[in-house]
């Protein structure tokens, strides 16, 4: 590679582009603190120089890196911008703004400044090669209207904000900029000539940066990581795209752009939108969709375990060690595939299987099955049938919670799975259905149906931190039966989780002593009787949903107070089902709980009856 010390004018000076690749992050400098200190810096230079202090050593804004692209005919010399897009397009929005100024004013530096702006002579396609710099789609509209506001190339509208109503980064730096220039130029209400000549040689020789032209046998990605690595922290998802498309290097342009921008435009774009950046957390890490996405998709790939904070350098070593692609274009589309699975999971779609699963997911805290669902969406090719298969992954997890069992061990269960049905022979269900059934461990064992019966009558299934996982298992309870009953009315407003004999039962719900006991047993029989109650208070069978919450007098009230109340409720069979009882105690919890858990069975399917692991029984 070789390095040179330009001026901004110096970069801009003679015919030549600079191209931005799509893939590149959209334009983001902002007026605090970027774009702040570069004109503070460029205005210390013209001060200097107004105070007749001569020209000194140009101060140094940094350094950019490019790699020349082979041109043919009357193509303009064209670069490819490896690194530096932020400091180019803010230089080209600062002249635009001094020749806005200049132009307003009359001086002739609007003329000057403008060929710094814009090629002139001979092009092969003079309405694109005109430019400059060739930004990115994202910020192509915006840009080429400031820069050239009356040119026939110009489109008709500018894009002023982003798909989220956001006002686009380089409006604002032109505008900062304009009314910096006139503040500087314009005081006392008369134009400064002087002082737009001494700006203009600021510029043409106070700042300067470092372009380094990579050749042949250099490798932009090393070199792009070496620059970045002291400046604002890139995320994983950054480095992994610039990764895949900085290896497009070479490709060359096609009608005035890259050729890779293509790629970029069919299989990144669609990843680089607000979706993608809004942060999940998991655990204690929080970081953008995206990052989680690739992480899952790395997972998957590879059937092993992969740290968010070393993703971007295990994904690298992979890639080059084992070349598991033909081309970038192979390896983007794999890459979309997950994506567009993992975006059907987050939507939570009803109707869609995968949408289904991600409620389920959600609700139980589960993202280490991801790996595992990704395969059986993507390269396990089962089409119609994915939803069988994420039956049995659900009914795995949602019996073992019941059952109380650990998920620690969970993220490698679930990628060793992955690896053993890649490699199996077997139809992929069976195989997975054998495969999460086949431990008799407490760590990995799928409980057969005694088990979940003694969990679901025998078990305190309610905590506070549990609230998301019952709430989904009684409205799952609740849509089977509404299945078989054959009603498609759809419960719409928000459900809540109440307990129908109340968590506070002594005050309106006391214990009475058996008729004719003695005298001397009655506080032994109470003692036990109480804590036969506060052990089924929180059992499936006593817990139910509500469309709306009771307020806390009626959801503490006695019998006669809030059993109609719950009866009133009846937009919900679960609560249609309570008229059937003249009193609730104990007897009906376990009455309602053994009818609740035949419906249960059925949603959540035991493990198959020969396997190795828990038998249905």
């Amino acid at each position: 590679m070789k390095p040179f010390t330009r001026t901004i004018i110096n970069l801009f000076d003679g015919k030549r582009r600079y191209l931005i690749p799509l893939y590149q992050r959209q334009y983001a400098w902002n007026v605090t603190p970027q774009l702040e200190l570069l004109w503070a810096d460029l205005a210390r230079s013209a001060d200097r120089l107004e105070a007749g202090g001569g020209t000194h050593a140009p101060h140094f804004m940094g350094a950019m890196v490019i790699s020349q692209i082979k041109t043919f005919g009357k193509e303009v010399q064209a670069y490819e911008v490896i690194d530096g897009q932020q400091r180019l397009t803010t230089f080209q929005l600062l002249l635009g703004a001094v020749r806005t100024v200049a132009s307003e004013f009359g001086s002739p530096y609007g003329d000057e400044v403008l060929s710094y702006l814009l090629n002139e002579g001979v092009m092969a396609d003079p309405e694109i090669e005109k430019f400059k710099l060739w930004p990115s789609l994202v910020d192509r509209s915006a840009f080429t209207k400031l820069v050239d506001p009356t040119g026939v190339g110009a489109p008709a509208r500018v894009v002023l904000e982003d798909e989220d109503g956001i006002v686009k980064p380089a409006i604002a730096a032109h505008a900062y900029f304009v009314e910096k220039v006139r503040e500087r130029v314009h005081h006392a209400g008369a134009f400064d000539a002087f002082k737009m000549e001494k700006l203009f040689e600021a510029l043409k020789d106070g700042l300067a940066v470092v372009s380094i032209e990579l050749e042949g046998g250099d490798d932009p990605q090393t070199i792009f990581e070496t620059l970045n690595s002291r400046g604002v922290d890139l995320s994983a998802g950054d480095l992994m795209r610039n990764f895949i498309f900085q290896r497009a290097v070479g490709m060359g342009q096609e009608d005035g752009s890259l050729k890779a921008d293509r790629l970029y435009e069919t299989y990144w774009l669609p990843l680089d939108r607000w979706f993608w950046r809004t942060g999940e957390t998991r655990g204690r890490l929080t970081r953008p969709r995206l990052d989680w996405m690739l992480v899952d998709h790395l997972q998957m790939k590879k059937a092993d375990l992969v740290s968010a904070e070393t993703l971007f350098e295990a994904y690298r070593i992979w890639t080059i060690g084992q070349q598991p692609y033909i081309n970038i274009e192979s390896e983007l589309q794999d890459i979309a595939a997950t994506a567009a699975v993992h975006r059907r999971i987050v939507e939570q779609d009803k109707t869609d299987p995968l949408g289904r699963f991600g409620r389920f997911a959600k609700a139980f805290d589960v993202t280490t099955t991801m790996p595992l669902v990704l395969y059986l969406a993507t390269e396990a090719k089962l089409e119609n049938r994915l939803d069988a298969a994420l039956v049995l992954l659900e009914s795995f997890v949602v019996r073992r919670d019941l059952c109380g069992l650990a998920t620690n061990n969970y993220n490698r269960f679930f990628i060793d799975a992955v690896a053993k049905l890649r490699t199996g022979q077997d139809d992929k269900i069976e195989h997975l259905a054998k495969l999460l059934a086949a431990s008799s461990s407490d760590i990995s064992r799928w409980p057969g149906d005694e088990e979940l019966r003694n969990a679901w009558q025998g078990r305190a299934q309610y905590k506070p931190a549990r609230q998301s996982r019952l709430r989904y298992v009684l409205e799952a309870v609740e849509t089977s039966r509404r299945s078989t009953a054959s009603e498609v009315v759809e419960i719409k407003s928000d459900l809540t989780l109440e307990h129908i004999l109340p968590q506070k039962w002594r005050q309106h719900w006391g214990l009475e002593p058996t008729p004719g006991i003695a005298e001397d047993d009655i506080d032994i029989e109470l003692m036990a009787n109480e804590m036969n109650r506060e052990s089924k208070i929180h059992l499936m069978g006593n817990l139910t949903l509500l469309t709306q919450a009771l307020n806390s007098t009626v959801s503490n009230g006695a019998f006669s107070v809030k059993m109609p109340a719950l009866q009133a409720q009846s937009a919900l069979i679960l609560n249609r089902d309570l008229h059937a009882y003249a009193r609730w105690d104990e007897e009906a919890i376990m009455t309602r709980g053994l009818a609740l858990l035949g419906v249960a069975q059925r949603i959540w399917v035991a493990p198959p009856a020969n396997a190795a692991g828990g038998q249905s029984q």
